[in-house]
């Protein structure tokens, strides 16, 4: 799991943000955003689909992790980079994971929070 949260970030920055969570998202993911309402299944898609990345790269890297007993649902966190033109920002998240039929991982909700408090 945490090597899918690895994965889902260096896609992120292959083939754009925009792509990359429309590939790990589950079908009826949910995604909290600042100053936002949950955002779930078909409105998540709909929203990440009408995003324009073009500008930025967003990639990060998992702190930490925990799993199931089961190893079929679990979670991982830790802090986000996000390059828009010459800003940077940069920000802690969670990511609530579920393991798929085909053994792969796929995000049931993505949290993140900007500021790292450093």
């Amino acid at each position: 799991m945490q090597q899918a949260d690895i994965d889902f970030s260096n896609r992120s920055k292959e083939v754009g943000m925009k792509k990359a969570f429309l590939e790990y998202m589950d079908e009826e993911g949910v995604m909290l955003r600042p100053q936002r309402m949950p955002i779930a299944g078909a409105a998540a898609v709909d929203l990440i689909s009408s995003l324009n990345d073009s500008s930025l790269v967003l990639t990060w890297h998992p702190v930490g992790a925990n799993m199931s007993k089961a190893a079929d649902i679990g979670y991982t966190y830790g802090v986000y980079t996000m390059q828009m033109g010459d800003s940077t920002y940069k920000g802690t998240y969670v990511t609530i994971w579920q393991k798929q039929e085909d053994g792969s991982w796929k995000f049931l909700l993505d949290s993140g929070n900007e500021g790292t408090g450093e």
